[in-house]
């Protein structure tokens, strides 16, 4: 196994799990203990890679789980070569593991691990835990939008000195979790990271208009192929209710079928 701390790539820890965003995908947590270990001991036997995010995010390690003990209520995980990155993840005092089985997202937390053994070789040990979430992939699935009649959000861009400046942004996809804005590039300096955005406001055709709050969580620039220079704004809904999530998944849900239709000649 390998493991890191506070290098980017593509096991950086995203900068909010869907664990951690209960108002939205609260819903999808599993309770049960039967359940719960239901699910790890599959996690086990499929030999699922596991990422371990710790130290707030910023630092984690790759494991996978070794043993599910029902009775005991344990769990037991290999460790990583690096012993420093074991000996910080034994020192956490919260660790939030995330990996996939058949397609479906795993999350669950744990306040601390201890040292163990486990076949006469070095583990990782914690307590079974209390709640899980599954979630399964079509609720996470982003939805490319329309080109030729793209959905647009409008919003406030605040200004620190002066009235704030409404925009008309497209949209490049959207799932369960946020939107994919196309910004223009001298708007760059209203969507740095950790923005927030306010009663935003987003038509989606045939369900409704859409109300939230936007987060930028990434940005970078794209050219489009006529050759335009834009900026890719990925942003976060933060807080979004039950009922506009449902309104969201309908939607793509909607959309995806009719495209699986006009591709199968069915329209």
């Amino acid at each position: 196994m390998s493991e890191n701390q506070a290098q980017p790539g593509p096991q950086e820890a995203p900068t909010k799990l869907e664990l951690e965003q209960d108002g939205v995908y609260g819903k999808y947590l599993l309770h049960s203990r039967t359940e719960i270990i239901f699910v790890l001991r599959a996690v086990q036997q499929k030999g699922s890679l596991i990422t371990v995010y710790f130290n707030e995010g910023r630092s984690f390690l790759l494991t996978s789980l070794v043993d599910v003990d029902g009775d005991r209520g344990t769990l037991t995980f290999d460790t990583g070569s690096d012993e420093e990155m074991n000996n910080r993840a034994l020192k956490a005092d919260r660790l939030v593991f995330t990996t996939s089985l058949d397609k479906v997202k795993i999350q669950f937390s744990l306040q601390r691990l201890e040292a163990a053994t486990h076949g006469g070789r070095p583990a990782l040990r914690g307590a079974l835990p209390a709640s899980l979430l599954r979630l399964q992939r079509r609720e996470y699935y982003r939805l490319t939008t329309p080109v030729a009649t793209p959905v647009r959000c409008r919003l406030s861009i605040p200004k620190a000195d002066a009235a704030p400046v409404l925009a008309d942004i497209p949209l490049l996809d959207i799932s369960g979790g946020g939107i994919g804005l196309l910004v223009k590039p001298e708007l760059k300096d209203d969507f740095r990271i950790d923005t927030a955005f306010r009663d935003c406001r987003i038509d989606l055709p045939d369900e409704g208009l859409l109300v939230c709050n936007l987060i930028v969580r990434n940005a970078f620039e794209v050219t489009t192929k006529s050759g335009n220079q834009h900026l890719r704004v990925g942003c976060e809904f933060d807080n979004l209710p039950g009922t506009r999530l449902t309104m969201v998944q309908r939607y793509i849900t909607r959309v995806e079928r009719e495209r699986k239709a006009r591709a199968s000649g069915l329209e």
